[in-house]
């Protein structure tokens, strides 16, 4: 499993978002790696944490570690750059070497297109800098852009997320199905954003059972 935290492309949330992640997963039997990427900015160009994501994934499947399958899990920004694996890379945009993409998703709370130009919910919306930030969410939109037979998908998003709106989850859905893949989607009623693992004492503490019985279900996970 490739796990990539959040921190909105200007921070990652290596802890919480990433550390404790891999904990989770490595307690469930994988091979856990938490990626430090790039962000988009005026050193490293729009298109940095994909071809880091991408990179990583290459890494991992010349490994040998990942003869059954190869996951991603993301978090906020970090299941946003999830979902761009999924999508077509731009043609515009200097090509890394052949992709290749996981074989399963978990994305949580991630803003898959309402920070686009033209697709937000907030009217009037300013630009999130820097500018590099703000063309990586233009133009890529994943839910728009995602390539046909995607992998099973396990979804989790909080209906009163204040920083992500619940339109993200439903977007990413609908596309992941019309394409031909299929999802499991868990929306909690009162969650904050950045619920990650350690959101005590709630409902959405249950995800992670949740997501494990999921991963059984679809055979990513042993009886």
């Amino acid at each position: 499993m490739l796990v990539l935290g959040g921190g909105g492309y200007v921070a990652l949330m290596v802890g919480r978002e990433g550390i404790q992640v891999a904990h989770w997963l490595t307690g469930l039997g994988f091979h856990a790696f938490v990626l430090l990427h790039r962000f988009p900015n005026a050193a490293h160009g729009v298109a940095a944490p994909l071809d880091d994501a991408m990179e990583a994934m290459r890494l991992i499947r010349a490994s040998g570690l990942a003869p059954d399958g190869f996951g991603v899990v993301g978090l906020s920004s970090g299941g946003h750059l999830a979902a761009c694996l999924f999508a077509a890379y731009p043609e515009e945009w200097p090509q890394p070497s052949p992709p290749t993409r996981p074989d399963l998703a978990i994305i949580g709370y991630a803003p898959i297109s309402t920070n686009a130009r033209g697709r937000t919910i907030i009217p009037n919306k300013p630009p999130l800098p820097p500018i590099e930030k703000q063309a990586f969410y233009d133009r890529l939109q994943p839910d728009a852009q995602l390539l046909p037979s995607p992998p099973p998908a396990f979804i989790v998003y909080s209906d009163s997320d204040p920083v992500v709106p619940i339109d993200n989850a439903f977007r990413l859905r609908a596309a992941w199905q019309a394409a031909g893949g299929s999802t499991e989607l868990h929306i909690f009623t009162d969650a904050p954003h950045g619920f990650a693992l350690d959101t005590k004492n709630q409902p959405v503490s249950l995800w992670p059972v949740l997501c494990e019985a999921w991963l059984r279900q679809v055979g990513f996970l042993g009886a």
